[in-house]
């Protein structure tokens, strides 16, 4: 039998020493990627940054950030009441003020680092409290603790850094396989090796262009020349790099050395695997941005793990802010309502179509969806209205009658009424005078008999098949709403 637990009991602690991953990390913790960890690094992380001056690496992260805030952003009001959906519309004014698009850019950067940090700068608007501005600071700048808290270098406290609590600082980290590295592990570690191997190969690739594709100028002297005239001959080989022609002595001779070799150097092989190295740590593929797509099976695959990584990173920020700033501001201003979810719409618009289409035959055959389902899959604010009266729908008394003069079924039921009406009236006055008009009672039988005073089928008949027409559609009506 298992045991209780203790609430809030954590026994796989880091910060205090029981971490047997970890040497001793004093008042801040080093990030655990053993490329920060080179010596050349020293833990700093601008070592990645001068990867995106690379002309493979830098355009296809722009890319895959473009990617994210090109899809338009909505905020989703946690519940269905009335103050969940003005704190949504509170969340959702304060991130079109501040440009949600732009800060969703910056921050997409933690995932090419590991982690992001951005200042949150609160005003007072009325009686609320809100986000004034979203300042996404440089990374370097922050450290963490054995515990996972977060800290401020500053210039005269390099070694402990200064306190950046929440709800100041919004902070998250990413790609590393367990909550014990606060850093994360970014993009960038996978794009190290392949651009730095990349960099060497062209600086080699450009002395070896410089050495076959050039030959090399020799010049040949007396034993008696002056070292004056060895000078002279010496510039005057270097000039033949620039110039079409040199002047010397007929005692000293020039020749060009070609330099010979066997083989092939593919240096071009070489930076075109790191390319395709590079484009798959970013993209996850290489076909379109290398020209194979046979590779990885056709366009379709390309589009899914694109659209993969797309949600992805939106999930990422999306998930992060809702559930930090967006709680705190929801419970300064709106104590009784449920936090509002701030998301992308990745999908796309045919998609939504063919699902709007499959759930409404869904529908049709007795399967409405929830609230939840219609807000996760559509974009908008929307309310169920399943439970309430629509407006113009029937309402009915104890008694079974009617009550409202806008009620829609009673609207219809007046308009048969209205046709029914004048038919009947023909009908009752018609046997009125056949009963006055009858001598006895076996005299009216008779009349009766002979079909004096009987109504008009056809007409009648037009009149039914009305009534039932309306019936028919406001069934229908009824099944497409859920009732």
């Amino acid at each position: 039998m298992v045991n209780t637990p203790d609430i809030g009991t954590e026994i796989a602690t880091t910060g205090d020493g029981r971490d047997i991953t970890r040497g001793y990390s004093g008042a801040l913790l080093q990030p655990s990627d053993p490329v920060l960890a080179l010596r050349s690094a020293g833990g700093d992380v601008r070592i990645y940054e001068h990867l995106l001056t690379d002309a493979q690496a830098g355009p296809l992260y722009e890319q895959r950030r473009r990617a994210v805030t090109s899809k338009e952003w909505e905020v989703i009001p946690g519940g269905d009441s009335d103050i969940d959906r003005r704190a949504a519309d509170s969340i959702r004014e304060q991130l079109y003020a501040v440009g949600w698009d732009r800060v969703t850019d910056m921050m997409l950067y933690g995932v090419w680092y590991g982690y992001a940090v951005s200042e949150l700068i609160y005003k007072r608007e009325g009686s609320e409290i809100q986000i004034d501005k979203i300042k996404v600071r440089n990374r370097r700048r922050f450290r963490f603790t054995p515990q996972g808290e977060l800290r401020l270098l500053t210039r005269s406290n390099m070694t402990e850094g200064e306190e950046a609590p929440a709800p100041y600082f919004w902070h998250f980290a990413t790609g590393h396989d367990n909550d014990d590295e606060p850093y994360g592990l970014g993009i960038a570690h996978w794009c190290y090796w392949p651009a730095l191997f990349k960099r060497n190969g062209i600086k080699f690739w450009l002395l070896f262009l410089e050495k076959f594709g050039m030959p090399t100028a020799v010049g040949k002297f007396p034993d008696s020349s002056r070292s004056e005239d060895r000078g002279k001959l010496l510039r005057a080989l270097e000039s033949i790099q620039a110039d079409s022609g040199v002047v010397i002595p007929d005692s000293m001779q020039v020749e060009l050395l070609e330099a010979a070799r066997s083989g092939t150097a593919d240096y071009d092989k070489l930076c075109s695997y790191m390319d395709a190295a590079i484009a798959k740590a970013i993209l996850g593929q290489t076909a379109s941005t290398q020209g194979t797509p046979g590779r990885l099976g056709g366009d379709d695959l390309q589009a899914e793990t694109r659209e993969d990584l797309v949600k992805a990173d939106a999930d990422l920020i999306d998930e992060s802010f809702s559930r930090g700033p967006v709680r705190w501001l929801t419970s300064w201003n709106f104590p009784n309502a449920q936090p509002p979810i701030v998301r992308r719409v990745i999908e796309e618009q045919d998609d939504l179509d063919a699902r709007s289409e499959r759930d409404e035959r869904l529908n049709r055959m007795g399967f409405r969806p929830t609230i939840d389902y219609v807000r996760e899959h559509y974009s908008g604010d929307y309310v169920d209205t399943r439970g309430e009266q629509p407006a113009g729908s029937a309402e009915f008394a104890e008694d079974g009658s009617s009550v409202g003069t806008t009620d829609a079924r009673a609207g219809q039921i007046e308009q048969l009424q209205e046709a029914a009406d004048p038919i009947i009236e023909g009908w009752v006055e018609s046997l009125r005078d056949e009963v006055t008009a009858a001598e006895s009672l076996e005299d009216l039988k008779v009349r009766l008999e002979r079909g004096l005073g009987q109504v008009d089928p056809a007409e009648l008949t037009s009149v039914l098949a009305t009534a039932k027409a309306a019936a028919h559609l406001a069934g229908r009506y009824d099944i497409l709403r859920g009732y």
